[in-house]
């Protein structure tokens, strides 16, 4: 560990302890209010925030996108500086999807973004410092953002843009110290290997934190995750990635709550299955599992059944998702007004997690999932990871496993159940139902091969390290701890 290695006379260590960050993020879940601001004002502030500038976005033709157009070899949606993202065919042949092949429009943005919370004690109590922003993809305009989130393409200035608040203390070594660092992927079925680094700074210093900032306590994030569409998925992303195993909490008077706690915070529950079973489980199933992915010019994709118009690609089918165009203007933004393409989904998903008591610990029900975009084949993802209307009507795909379960539960097992939005910067109201769903005592215990209980222990521990959870799984994993 490289806590104090190296680190020169009056800056701060490196990085933290993981079992002391555990404690003191559980002293912080178990906060659920703060004097600096109350959980019930962040909806009116965020309302307020948008009240004081010019947001506008407005879908339009490709032909008025600025600075985009189709290749004429190719046909691919590139942006005139070579930067940002593109648009892009993308050829899959895979043995554990719905279909062996296929070719479909894929969005490929290869550099790294950052997502970055800063933290910091106040009145001894973990406090992270959220940002109201503006998505052009939002159903809602603003939503509770990173201190920072933003693409390389935005830090290095090519959109020529305002600077970035709070940037330097990511990026300066010494500057704060490390809580959390990894790189995690995004959407799989709609990125093509894409990865953000996910980051969690402490700070000593007060700051300047101006209108567009708040400080919270994870117990008052937690709290207004139970709300629909208040705390954007990039946030849900990096809060999740907060070590909780080593937390050692009190005994809880709730016994559901206690049986959150422990799953999240004691590494020595009793579990299904340790920590070289899961990896080598894992590691089996991206090993054996065929996922082929051969980057193709966009106009191929015709071959499948996407058409092209002026103002959008989409599916003969009338399923799957659109490319569309979008003009945006943003006040608070680096920039004051832009154009791009963006994703819109046709219907929503369903991301549902299944969880029960086994051996006396409360366990996950998660899958590994292989999906087109992803890096490493597969990674873990929740229970049920579909559009349900993809599975209804002629032509649409088999129920998944477990769908059914979901779908059918009693309101008193739905332990969690909200609607979160997607990232909005490239997915156009792009919006899914998040659900926990407790399990009768009979559900079976032994799942499909690829399908694995875990602790919320060893989900964290996981996270650690990149590309173990999809995305889906994260906000599902930080939804859970709001349970207790």
């Amino acid at each position: 560990m490289l806590t104090d290695l190296g680190t020169p006379a009056g800056q701060v260590p490196l990085a933290a302890d993981r079992a002391q960050t555990a404690r003191r993020v559980l002293k912080s879940a178990r906060t659920p209010e703060s004097a600096l601001m109350p959980a019930d004002r962040v909806p009116p502030w965020l309302a307020e925030q948008a009240r004081r500038g010019e947001y506008r976005v407005t879908p339009v033709p490709f032909a008025m996108l600025r600075g985009w157009d189709f290749e004429e070899s190719g046909g691919n949606l590139r942006h005139e500086s070579g930067r940002f993202f593109s648009v892009e065919g993308l050829h899959v042949l895979a043995d554990a999807l719905p279909a062996p092949g296929w070719r479909q429009p894929i969005i490929v943005q290869p550099e790294v973004g950052l997502l970055g919370i800063v933290a910091r004690e106040i009145d001894g109590v973990l406090h992270f410092l959220m940002q109201a922003k503006m998505e052009p993809g939002n159903v809602n305009a603003f939503q509770l953002s990173p201190t920072v989130q933003a693409t390389r393409s935005n830090f290095t200035g090519v959109h020529r843009g305002r600077g970035i608040p709070f940037l330097d203390l990511f990026l300066e070594r010494g500057r704060s110290r490390v809580l959390v660092d990894v790189l995690q992927s995004e959407q799989a079925d709609w990125f093509l290997a894409k990865r953000n680094r996910n980051m969690i700074v402490e700070i000593d210093e007060d700051v300047d934190t101006g209108e567009e900032f708040r400080w919270l306590t994870l117990g008052q994030l937690l709290r207004l995750l139970r709300r629909d569409n208040v705390v954007n998925m990039d946030s849900r992303s990096v809060l999740a990635c907060l070590p909780t195993a080593g937390g050692d909490p009190e005994q809880d008077p709730d016994p559901a709550a206690a049986a959150v706690l422990r799953s999240f915070h004691d590494p020595a529950a009793p579990s299904v299955n340790g920590m070289t079973d899961i990896h080598s489980w894992l590691t089996g199933i991206r090993a054996l599992r065929e996922l082929d992915q051969r980057r193709v010019p966009l106009r191929e994709v015709a071959e499948d059944g996407w058409r092209f118009s002026g103002t959008e690609i989409g599916h003969d089918s009338g399923r799957r998702f659109r490319v569309i165009g979008a003009d945006v203007a943003a006040s608070n933004r680096e920039v004051g007004s832009w154009t791009q393409p963006m994703i819109q989904p046709q219907v929503p998903g369903l991301m549902a997690l299944i969880v029960k008591r086994i051996r006396g610990t409360l366990h996950a029900l998660v899958q590994a999932r292989v999906d087109v975009g992803h890096l490493n084949v597969a990674e873990l993802a929740p229970t049920v990871h579909c559009r349900p209307a993809d599975h209804v009507g002629p032509g649409s795909e088999p129920f998944p496993p477990y769908l059914m379960d979901v779908l059918t539960a009693p309101r008193r097992r739905l332990r969690y159940d909200a609607v979160q939005s997607e990232e909005g910067g490239r997915f156009y109201h792009a919006a899914n139902r998040y659900a926990v769903v407790e399990a009768p005592d009979d559900f079976p215990e032994q799942p499909p091969a690829d399908y694995a209980w875990l602790t919320f222990a060893q989900l964290t521990e996981l996270m650690a390290h990149g590309n173990y959870l999809n995305v889906e799984l994260r906000t599902l994993v930080v939804c859970a701890y709001a349970l207790h």
